[in-house]
């Protein structure tokens, strides 16, 4: 599933990060720190490698 904006793209290459031990999970917060806990490496890699080009910084509702 692709990201639907620029911030939630953001977001899960931040999760992504702390789940392979590259950056610390104390440092995640708000929609990282959810993502972190709620979903595999697998899925957040798919959301993280989305190009951001054409998309919006944020999706409707965010």
């Amino acid at each position: 599933m692709p990201a639907v904006s620029k911030a939630q793209q953001r977001a899960a290459g931040a999760a992504l990060s702390a789940k392979r031990g590259e950056t610390r999970v104390r440092d995640l917060k708000g929609a990282s720190k959810e993502m972190y806990k709620s979903m595999t490496e697998a899925e957040l890699e798919d959301l993280a490698s989305t190009d951001h080009e054409g998309l919006p910084e944020r999706a409707e509702g965010e």
